[in-house]
């Protein structure tokens, strides 16, 4: 079976498995897991800020974030399609009490100008506005990179209006690789960032949350809240070790594939894409001419051995990581070339 659902469905390589065996481990509540500091202190020297913090996954890390910059009764600015907005179970509401004030991007931006429009003045009736998410690169809008130079005016319009800027940096070293520009000075550029191990940089499990010393400190006690004070970590922070300082690199060769997929897509009958959309390892296809749903698209691919996702009723999206193979993109381009058919 070809798993193109997500990059999440990675498994851990031979180097990650050999690490959690040999870790080296305490109680991380106490602050005694050595390699889970190790990883933290990587992360926050890669990330250019002076702490991190171990989370179990990419969607705690977020809301550890907004539960730490926000309290009840604050308005979140947020892109409307944002993971932390469309795929985390209203946690802000239920967990922060706090409320998000949507605005439609562009291939995941903000106008800026809609973003300073929406901040809310000092009145009695307003809630205050006192946090921005972002996201980098951006799920929803096919895995697209948020520029720099964006990113940079957001922090600019924050800084002004005493903001902070938080940043869903799930798939941020994929924006790094395409780019050639550091995770640093992409991070510079918020107060907070999310960075996950678990998707194409093919760890078992775990993200990390990155930030200044004091804002970790106070992140850890809503970690512990939430759940997630662990003990002997250490096992699952090894194989996180390698996917940062190991995995990286290799990013482009998903794009590459991403790229190849996409190609092949344009080309069948029926398949709406521009390939030049594609940047990173996400391909999302229009089927709305073949007639069918997403989800029976999906079913059909599925039957001919191409596991894909459905991503709303008429789009359909495919995701390359590292294992998946070149001769996988022709077997997918195959199986889909043979659904479009009816055969």
């Amino acid at each position: 079976m070809i798993d193109l659902r997500s990059d999440t469905v990675t498994k851990p390589t031979k180097a990650m498995r050999e690490a959690m065996a040999k870790a080296e481990v305490g109680d991380d509540v106490y602050k005694e897991d050595p390699t889970v500091r190790t990883l933290e202190e990587t992360a926050a020297g890669i990330l250019g800020k002076e702490a991190a913090l171990f989370v179990t996954s990419g969607t705690q890390g977020n809301q550890v974030a907004i539960l730490t910059h926000t309290r009840p009764g604050d308005e979140v600015i947020v892109e409307s399609q944002a993971h932390v907005y469309y795929y985390e179970v209203g946690a802000m509401a239920a967990l922060a009490g706090v409320q998000t004030r949507t605005i439609e991007g562009k291939r995941g931006q903000m106008p800026v100008d809609a973003i300073t429009r929406a901040i809310r003045e000092d009145n009695i009736h307003f809630p205050p506005t006192t946090l921005i998410c972002l996201e980098n690169t951006h799920n929803r809008a096919g895995g697209a990179i948020v520029p720099l130079s964006y990113m940079t005016d957001v922090h600019g319009i924050a800084s002004r209006a005493g903001i902070r800027v938080h940043l869903d940096g799930a798939r941020l070293f994929h924006a790094v690789v395409v780019t050639g520009i550091k995770a640093a000075d992409f991070a510079a550029t918020v107060d907070s960032v999310q960075i996950c191990l678990s998707k194409g940089l093919g760890a078992p499990i775990g993200s990390l949350l990155v930030g200044d010393r004091e804002y970790i400190e106070r992140a850890k006690k809503w970690r512990k809240a939430l759940g997630g004070g662990m003990r002997q970590a250490g096992v699952i922070a090894a194989p996180g070790l390698i996917a940062l300082t190991k995995m990286v690199d290799r990013l482009g060769e998903d794009h590459v594939k991403a790229k190849r997929l996409a190609d092949g897509l344009a080309n069948i009958s029926g398949c709406s894409i521009d390939p030049r959309d594609v940047e990173t390892n996400i391909v999302i296809v229009d089927i709305k001419e073949l007639a069918m749903s997403a989800e029976t698209f999906c079913q059909r691919l599925k039957d001919k051995g191409v596991l894909v996702s459905a991503f709303s009723e008429d789009t359909v999206r495919f995701v390359t990581h590292f294992d998946v193979q070149d001769g996988d993109i022709d077997q997918a381009l195959k199986a889909v070339q043979d659904v479009a058919l009816g055969m």
